[in-house]
């Protein structure tokens, strides 16, 4: 899961542009949205986006859980693992 979270934290700086964010100052429990990195719905589409060409996993814009799924980098990381396995 640390690999995915460390590969998730990059992905998250860079396809943001997250100029004046360091990946390894991305704390996995971190809210991602309002407080903690204070990404937005914008940025969300955007995130979704990239993880899904990096990692091969769909997003459906009606699931109930989304705002779980994108709740942290950790949470992410478990999303993307499940989706894999």
């Amino acid at each position: 899961m640390q690999a995915i979270d460390r590969e998730l934290k990059h992905l998250i700086v860079e396809a943001l542009v997250l100029e004046d964010v360091e990946p390894d100052s991305i704390d996995p429990e971190a809210p991602l949205f309002v407080e903690g990195l204070g990404l937005d719905s914008i940025d969300a589409l955007e995130l979704a986006m990239a993880i899904e060409r990096k990692y091969q996993v769909t997003f459906d814009a009606d699931d109930e859980r989304n705002r779980e799924i994108f709740a942290t980098v950790r949470s992410l990381a478990t999303f993307v693992a499940a989706e894999r396995a």
